[in-house]
């Protein structure tokens, strides 16, 4: 198997972009892309670090990001598994990516950056719900904000094919694959959603 090495052989594989491709880049929040990252709940952070890479998803009830200015947005840091492998990565290696999604879209927008993480009391206390703040707020400088092309999940079907996760696999199931059943299996596939609930802020 031969691999493609270079730029130049890559660029001269794939040919030149098109004029879309290339002016619907922004470097700042628009009116239209501020539309539509403010009605995206959910996006992948995109981090790396000495480890490697890092890809998270982070959802909310509302707006995912905050606009803190046209050229800055906020990321609260919600209750998750406290690995902290994404915050690691931005702490050591501040470049980020963030992929925002809305559901029935087949559309993406994408934002490229860098980051830094607060505890600021008062930016956490600017997301408090239910009584609840996340542990701190990734805060990130916009370089650029493009749209994606919709090819990706139209041939996916992701917003069209329906529920396709009956035969997958229980996060116990995988837990106990993972530890020779120390930790998992079906008392933790009982409880979990109770325990969700309970931390989802």
């Amino acid at each position: 198997m031969e691999f493609i090495e270079s730029i130049e052989a890559l660029e001269a594989h794939y040919g030149t972009p098109g004029a879309a491709a290339m002016r619907k880049v922004a470097d700042r929040m628009t009116p239209l892309y501020r539309q539509w990252i403010m009605a995206s709940r959910f996006c992948v952070v995109s981090t790396v670090g000495p480890e490697g890479t890092d890809g998270s998803p982070r959802g909310d009830d509302g707006p995912v990001v905050t606009e803190l200015d046209e050229k800055t947005l906020a990321l609260p840091d919600w209750k998750g598994n406290d690995r902290i492998d994404t915050l690691r990565n931005i702490v050591r290696d501040p470049r980020l990516s963030l992929m925002f999604l809305v559901p029935g879209s087949n559309n993406a927008v994408r934002v490229n950056g860098t980051a830094k993480i607060t505890a600021d009391p008062a930016l956490l206390a600017r997301f408090e719900f239910k009584g609840k703040q996340p542990r701190t707020v990734i805060v990130i400088s916009i370089e650029e904000i493009y749209s994606q092309c919709a090819r990706a999940l139209m041939r996916a079907r992701l917003w069209t094919a329906g529920d396709e996760s009956a035969e997958l696999p229980t996060i116990g199931q995988i837990l106990a694959e993972m530890t020779s059943g120390e930790v998992g299996g079906a008392d933790y596939d009982r409880s979990w959603p109770e325990r969700a609930a309970k931390s989802l802020w």
